[in-house]
């Protein structure tokens, strides 16, 4: 069933929403060779406790940590470790923050140190895939005109999009309806109305779309073990406007920063 929600509601999703996006913008600071994915996790955590939040991943469903870790080939629902990240990596932080009964949600795929420019465009391709999905999520069009968007745009650039994990609507459960894949046709699938919130994520692999399942029952890596990229945003439709209630600013600020 799709939730919609009320224009208090959203007020209350766009609070949980900053909230996430601002954690991604700490964690962006301490993304770097020598650092554990551990030691990400923990800074995500105490920023989310610090600012009255809960991190919605730990625990859920038996999940170790506050963010999905996803580094070079892992798609998805990678554990925190003590793995270090080395030169040359790329990583995804997903992440889910529930504030006052609410929660947001987003991810971004930051490269470690110096990046070959063939991972860095595909990081660029897939968000600017994220980009053009939301541009296509609108009052009236319908899910399947975002995933077509998605789609289309990844696969001529020459990339595959993963066909078994997608984004979701979003509130007071982590996970809602309608489901939002990253490929499809125009014109099918639910149609979008006000009051819904939705997080779109790309999911896109430089080989093959097919993936694997670790025996952990939760990592998942491109079966090939090329790598893959991952960018969220969460949008509602409010007064028959998509507003972005995530932002890429705090993260950017960093690394922009970081380049002076």
């Amino acid at each position: 069933m799709i939730y919609l929600k009320t224009t208090e509601e959203i007020e209350l999703m766009r609070a949980a929403n900053t909230l996430v996006s601002q954690t991604l913008g700490e964690v962006a600071k301490w993304v770097a060779p020598g650092v554990t994915t551990n030691k990400l996790d923990s800074i995500a955590r105490e920023f989310i406790l610090d600012n009255g939040g809960r991190p919605a991943c730990l625990g859920y469903e038996g999940f170790p940590g506050t963010l999905c870790i996803e580094v070079n080939e892992v798609v998805v629902h990678g554990f925190p470790s003590n793995y270090t990240l080395r030169e040359g990596d790329i990583v995804g932080t997903d992440c889910v923050v529930e504030l006052n009964g609410y929660n947001g949600d987003s991810c971004y795929t930051f490269p470690v140190g110096e990046v070959d420019e063939k991972l860095l465009r595909l990081c660029r391709v897939t968000k600017e895939s994220l980009d053009l999905g939301v541009k296509a999520c609108k009052e009236g069009a319908r899910i399947g005109d975002v995933a077509n968007a998605v789609q289309t745009y990844a696969e001529r650039n020459g990339y595959s999009v993963v066909r078994e994990m997608c984004g979701h609507g979003i509130g007071r459960d982590m996970h809602e309806d309608p489901e939002v894949p990253n490929y499809g046709r125009r014109g099918t699938g639910p149609l979008i109305k006000n009051g819904m919130c939705l997080s779109i994520e790309p999911m896109i692999n430089m080989g093959s779309r097919n993936i694997v399942i670790l025996s952990d029952g939760w990592t998942c890596r491109t079966r090939d073990r090329k790598p893959s990229a991952h960018y969220e945003h969460t949008v509602a439709i409010v007064d028959g406007h998509t507003e972005v209630l995530t932002t890429f600013s705090y993260v950017e600020q960093v690394l922009k920063d970081r380049s002076i």
